[in-house]
């Protein structure tokens, strides 16, 4: 298989789990991520007094890790209870009326929204996982989508999959022409002069597309 052709093929195979993961992250229904979700939210409005800075925290419970934000205190009262958000104090914190018990206060962050509370309410009922850092957790090649429509390839499953769910249908294909003038755009910068465009709409091979590309790409621009 040639170069071009095996580096188009690891694109589609990047893309494809990266759309599965965020598209799973980012609906309500599914699990909640930490990675996706939550550590966002820890970021913006818990880690100033509550980050992995020992000394910024100054004896106050790390959100960091699980270890610590499941610690309870001398009082027994711990941040986060595994499965049950109604007993973990940061739920009660974040989701007082009281201005002077709710987290975080005013002068540090803004008060988080009712989506970020159900956010976190969702994944402390799920365990609270804390997952690692993406960087530090191998690629998995993700299931792909049982769809109604055609798919012509990995990509087109997940994009499929999703407009299904959506109750939306597929744009028609572009024609010839668009196709090419997109594809020269995005691999060159520059429009295809008009004698590659008549020669790709005149074009019946199939791999007619994939001849583009590579010569596309052996471009010098």
């Amino acid at each position: 298989m040639p170069m071009q052709l095996r580096f188009r093929h690891y694109l589609v195979a990047v893309a494809a789990m990266s759309f599965s993961v965020f598209s799973l992250a980012a609906d309500a229904a599914d699990t909640v991520s930490f990675e996706a979700q939550v550590r966002p939210l820890l970021a913006d409005h818990c880690f100033k007094c509550h980050g992995p800075d020992v000394r910024a925290r100054k004896g106050r419970p790390g959100f960091d890790s699980f270890e610590n934000a499941t610690k309870a205190n001398r009082r027994g009262v711990a941040p986060i209870v595994p499965g049950k958000p109604d007993e973990s104090e940061m739920i009660r914190r974040v989701s007082s009326d009281d201005a002077k018990y709710r987290m975080p206060p005013s002068e540090v962050s803004a008060a988080l929204k009712s989506e970020e509370i159900a956010t976190l309410r969702q994944w402390i009922a799920e365990g609270a996982v804390y997952e690692p850092h993406w960087a530090y957790v191998k690629p998995m090649r993700p299931a792909l989508p049982e769809v109604k429509a055609a798919a012509r390839n990995e990509i087109d499953r997940f994009v499929l999959a999703r407009l299904e769910k959506e109750g939306l249908s597929p744009a028609p294909e572009a024609d010839a022409s668009t196709l090419l003038r997109r594809l020269s755009l995005d691999l060159v910068g520059l429009p295809p002069a008009s004698e590659q465009v008549e020669a790709f709409a005149k074009a019946q091979d199939e791999r007619a597309y994939e001849a583009a590309v590579d010569t596309l790409l052996a471009s010098p621009r």
